[in-house]
């Protein structure tokens, strides 16, 4: 599977383990987050280390489920950014939106805080 899902905590920790998610990579992704959604989760990291690229509808993904879980007040963080992914990032303005961090224990602690 190219998303794994794993819960540390309180905290559902979605591993994107793909170099360029794909359109069907995008589309599992959002399944997977609002199934989680509607059940309640609110404390969400998404990490994308593995990733050397992400497209528009991919970070689409990924604000649409902010916005999801930020009406169950929780917050939808990202963890590990190559540069090309965080140049996409800092290209649509979106570091002013999400928390990022380095590191998946740093992330997950954050909502600890």
């Amino acid at each position: 599977m190219h998303i794994v899902e794993e819960t540390i905590g309180d905290v559902l920790v979605e591993i994107v383990n793909v170099d360029r998610p794909s359109y069907n990579e995008a589309e599992k992704l959002k399944e997977m987050l609002s199934e989680k959604i509607n059940q309640g989760t609110n404390k969400i990291v998404i990490d994308l280390s593995a990733c050397e690229f992400v497209d528009s509808t991919f970070l689409g993904v990924l604000v649409s489920a902010l916005r999801k879980v930020t009406k169950l007040e929780g917050d939808l963080r990202l963890v590990g950014f190559k540069p090309a992914v965080r140049a996409m990032f800092e290209l649509t303005r979106l570091f002013r939106v999400f928390e990022t961090y380095s590191d998946l224990k740093e992330a997950v602690g954050s909502f600890n805080k």
